[in-house]
C-alpha cells in the first residue's frame, strides 16, 4: 500500500500568537497530501475530473491533536488510502513533527459529484481507472 510523505514548511500566517500552527491549518495540510497521494497514483484532479465538470467535496473529517507544531518547523505529513467503496473514498493522515513525533491524526471522506447540480457519481462508472487505482491500492 502506498503511503506518500509530504513535507510542510510551517509559515508565520499559518500560526497563532503562542507560535502555535493555528488548529483550521491542519485541514489544509491533508488537502496538500492528499494531492500528493493521488499523483503519486498517476491520477491528477484537475485533468482527471474538473476538466469534466466533476468535483469531490469533503462529507466528512475527523481530526485529533497529539503534539503542536511551532512556526519554523518543518512537519511531513502521511497520506494513504483507508477505505473505499466505490462511491466514498476515505483518506488517512499523520502529521509527523521534525523529531518524528505524531503531531495530528485524521480522516477526511470524499465523493464526486457533477459540479453544476451536485448530484453524487459513482467513481466505479465514471471514473474506471481512478476506481481501479483505489481498489489496488486496497488489495481488493
Amino acid at each position: 500500500m502506498l503511503v506518500t510523505e509530504t513535507p510542510i514548511e510551517v509559515r508565520y500566517q499559518e500560526t497563532d500568537q503562542m507560535g502555535v500552527v493555528y488548529h483550521a491549518n491542519y485541514l489544509v495540510w491533508f488537502e496538500i497530501g492528499r494531492t500528493k497521494f493521488v499523483e503519486a497514483l498517476g491520477l491528477n484532479y484537475h485533468q482527471g475530473m474538473e476538466q469534466q465538470n466533476v468535483v469531490s467535496p469533503v462529507i466528512d473529517a475527523h481530526i485529533s491533536y497529539k503534539n503542536a507544531v511551532r512556526y519554523g518547523e518543518k512537519p511531513v505529513v502521511k497520506t494513504w488510502l483507508e477505505a473505499y467503496d466505490g462511491l466514498r473514498t476515505v483518506y488517512r493522515y499523520e502529521i509527523l513533527t521534525e523529531t518524528g513525533d505524531t503531531a495530528v491524526t485524521g480522516t477526511t471522506t470524499h465523493t464526486i459529484v457533477d459540479k453544476d447540480t451536485f448530484r453524487p457519481l459513482s467513481i466505479r462508472r465514471k471514473f474506471p481507472d481512478w476506481h481501479a487505482a483505489y481498489q489496488k491500492q486496497l488489495g481488493s
